[in-house]
């Protein structure tokens, strides 16, 4: 668990979706990759903003800057967020558009929270898949 007064949240299933903390009178909901998902609220309605928010864009692509002279497009493979001593980390890979037979390429491996280096794409972002 991230911080001692976070409370995980899970989904039926016992997926993690986030964690839910106090703020002054409020709580907050925490996504899994760090993000805030509420703003402070009563703690029902921080629970519904991670059900509402869930976890399947984690599998949506994702922009890596800084890396090369343009964003890379990766994909998230790994959230492991701060355990106690343990600094997490998020690994992403560059998206190989499910080709199977593109040689595998290394990792990124970038620190929990996520840093604002990895967001998701915008309508102005290079197109991927030309040079």
């Amino acid at each position: 668990m991230p911080r001692p007064d976070w409370t995980p949240h899970r989904r039926d299933d016992g997926e993690l979706l986030g964690w839910i903390h106090p703020a002054g009178d409020d709580w907050v909901a925490v996504d899994v990759l760090g993000r805030p998902a509420s703003a402070p609220t009563e703690w029902l309605d921080a629970e519904a903003a991670l059900d509402e928010r869930g976890i399947a864009w984690l599998a949506d692509p994702w922009m890596l800057e800084g890396e090369a002279d343009r964003p890379l497009r990766v994909r998230i493979v790994e959230v492991t967020p701060d355990r106690e001593a343990a600094p997490g980390r998020i690994v992403v890979k560059i998206d190989d558009f499910g080709d199977v037979t593109r040689p595998a390429t290394e990792p990124y491996v970038l620190p929990w929270p996520i840093p604002s280096r990895l967001r998701p794409p915008r309508a102005d972002d290079p197109d991927p898949r030309t040079l």
